[in-house]
């Protein structure tokens, strides 16, 4: 009897042992299942999704800058801007072809205008200005152009004025020098309509600062 109780007791305390190191490693699984169901997932060098994708506020984007109407109506009487053509001509050392300029009718021309010359600089100033394709016999030694301003009334306290360009690149070849006219890129009406709108109104179009 006496043995048979003693054989009952260490059965009793091996279950007990064998018990609590079966519990132990149950609860330490259990943490390392925590841990790594709770962690948010790496994904290296992949930075668009999950963990290491971060916040995006278009840091380093330039804001487009909206093209300014050509016409563009300007709250002024029709001779105020015309004057103000005038003026922003002469700033921008644009002389007056009083051959080709209609005042009476609105009509301002400027002579030849020459932004560029030396054939290392020309295409790509060229390029700026108008559409200027490259040659391999021939190259781009200057680029000018030629602005036409007119001023159409629409009441007696504002107007339209539209300005347009003639670019003309010149291309030195083997038969001589030749001006050739270019498709416009707009940066020069542009570029002379901000100036007016700045002149007349006093402050400078949209998307854009005064110099």
């Amino acid at each position: 009897m006496i043995r048979l109780l003693g054989i009952t007791l260490a059965v009793l305390s091996l279950t007990s042992v064998a018990f609590a190191q079966g519990k132990g490693v149950d609860k330490s699984n259990e943490r390392v299942r925590d841990s790594g169901s709770r962690a948010p997932a790496s994904n290296g060098s992949k930075t668009d999704v999950g963990a290491g994708r971060g916040i995006d506020f278009g840091k380093g984007r330039t804001p487009e800058i909206p093209p300014i109407p050509n016409p563009y109506r300007l709250p002024a009487r029709r001779d105020v801007i015309m004057k103000a053509v005038a003026d922003v001509m002469r700033d921008r050392k644009l002389i007056l072809d009083e051959t080709a300029s209609k005042p009476d009718e609105g009509i301002i021309v400027s002579q030849p205008y020459t932004f560029i010359r030396g054939a290392v600089v020309s295409q790509a100033e060229l390029n700026r200005y108008a559409d200027a394709p490259s040659s391999e016999t021939r190259g781009w030694t200057r680029g000018r152009y030629t602005l036409t301003v007119e001023v159409q009334p629409i009441d007696g306290a504002s107007a339209n004025v539209s300005v347009n360009a003639r670019v003309e690149g010149r291309s030195d070849g083997a038969t001589g020098a030749e001006w050739v006219t270019l498709p416009s890129s707009g940066v020069a009406e542009e570029d002379f309509l901000s100036a007016l709108i700045a002149a007349v109104t006093g402050s400078a179009p949209p998307g854009r600062t005064l110099p």
